[in-house]
């Protein structure tokens, strides 16, 4: 089949706003977004820029905008998109070439909520680690799914308007830890959430939801916070 790919370029160094070009090119329905990309650099352009490391859906780095929704290109087949495509950056974060978006705003949020455990209760005596029960495990295991991609957070309409907002990745990051039965530091996630820049800048759009390629229910885990923070009850 013939695939028809339209790609927003922008290069700094020439460009004074962005702008698309198009490729036409045989593929196949099964074939990947990020297939078609690679065959554009490999044979077209070979000055497209975009993110892409293990290209299994692991990595989270080959986030974008496709026919105006964010996916990830490596889990994207053209029989889902069709034979007319348009790629373009994920919204909210500085375009720096091309596909390639500047990341460190979206990491940054991602520091300030802490993530990693707190505690500093001694060990158990006998020196095992600190068990957890399957039930307890199970109250935050679909949060440690997330992988960082930035889909969620560059969909949602809140963190368009405001780039402050700490965004839906980071809260599941809080929510990740919050709920875990083995950490201490609740208290100061809660008080990181109930900031001008944290959960109440959260609307409900679901775009987040929608958007996650581990089908997180992120709008879910939000909403678990927001009670956390007004209960004060985490299980």
């Amino acid at each position: 089949m013939e695939i028809t790919i339209k790609i927003f370029r922008y290069n700094p160094e020439k460009d004074k706003r962005g702008h698309y070009e198009t490729y036409k090119l045989e593929g196949d329905e099964n074939d990947r977004v990020l297939d078609v990309l690679e065959y554009v650099k490999g044979m077209e352009d070979g000055t497209l820029s975009f993110r892409r490391s293990c290209a299994h859906g692991v990595c989270g780095s080959d986030a974008m905008r496709i026919n105006g929704r964010n996916h990830l290109a490596c889990k994207t087949l053209v029989r889902d998109v069709g034979a007319n495509i348009t790629v373009e950056p994920v919204l909210g974060l500085k375009v720096q070439k091309d596909l390639i978006v500047d990341m460190d705003p979206f990491f940054d949020n991602y520091k300030k909520m802490l993530p990693y455990l707190i505690n500093d209760s001694p060990l158990p005596a006998d020196g095992r680690e600190r068990l957890q029960s399957p039930e307890d495990r199970a109250r935050f295991d679909e949060s440690t799914k997330c992988i960082l991609c930035a889909a969620c957070t560059t969909s949602c309409p809140s963190y368009w308007a405001n780039g402050d907002y700490y965004g839906p990745a980071a809260i599941v990051t809080a929510h990740r830890f919050i709920f875990d039965s083995r950490d201490e530091g609740a208290g100061q996630r809660l008080q990181l959430m109930a900031e001008t820049d944290g959960v109440a800048r959260c609307h409900t759009a679901y775009n987040c939801t929608e958007a996650c390629p581990r089908d997180i229910k992120i709008t879910k885990a939000i909403g678990e916070v927001k009670m956390a923070m007004v209960t004060g009850k985490l299980k």
